[in-house]
């Protein structure tokens, strides 16, 4: 009921993760959030996991029900028996770069309700501090990977869906806009 209170009431506030590390395959710091704000996590991806997830490409395997790493293997196994070639890449400190900035543009696109947004940015707001991931793009100057928030705590729910969210641009491009699919099948 306190919990319920504080969420009606918009002074909800996250508590501090529990920090641990992992170094298979590479080191990665993993951050568990308390019990109660893993509840509210789960009941914010309830809501808004059914309006956003139509909009992934099939071939998006992350942390969606009914598709996972065993079946992401069976179509990459599919993928690499048809194919002359392959492409294998990695998003470099990818969860440590996620900009908020661009993370809650691209949740706006498809979440209108103001208290939907406002625990969903304060969950992105409160993430903890990450690897420090500065990279720069065209047009930034010497300071501009400074000055804004980046960083989503591996471990969340919301960290893997947002994580997800964050690529599905991408992965239109690359299998609508340049139809790698079709050249592979």
């Amino acid at each position: 009921m306190k919990l319920q209170n504080e969420l009606s009431s918009k002074i909800y506030q996250p508590g501090n993760y529990r920090i641990f590390y992992i170094k298979e395959p590479k080191t990665r710091m993993i951050s568990a959030a308390p019990y109660r704000d893993r509840v509210v996590h789960h009941s914010l991806c309830n809501v808004i996991v059914p309006l956003i997830e139509p909009t992934f490409i099939g071939d998006s395997y992350a942390n969606r029900l009914g598709f996972g790493t065993h079946l992401a293997l069976k179509r990459c196994t599919k993928f690499a028996r048809s194919s002359r070639y392959v492409l294998q890449c990695d998003i470099q400190k990818y969860f440590p770069s996620i900009d908020h900035e661009i993370l809650k543009i691209l949740l706006r696109r498809k979440i209108k309700c103001p208290d939907t947004l406002w625990l969903i940015d304060t969950i992105i707001d409160n993430s903890n501090e990450q690897f420090p991931a500065s990279e720069h793009f065209p047009g930034d100057d010497l300071l501009s990977p400074l000055r804004r928030r980046r960083g989503l705590p591996i471990g969340n729910l919301t960290s893997q869906f947002f994580a997800n969210i964050y690529l599905n641009s991408f992965d239109h491009f690359i299998s609508d806009d340049i139809q790698i699919s079709s050249l592979v099948e």
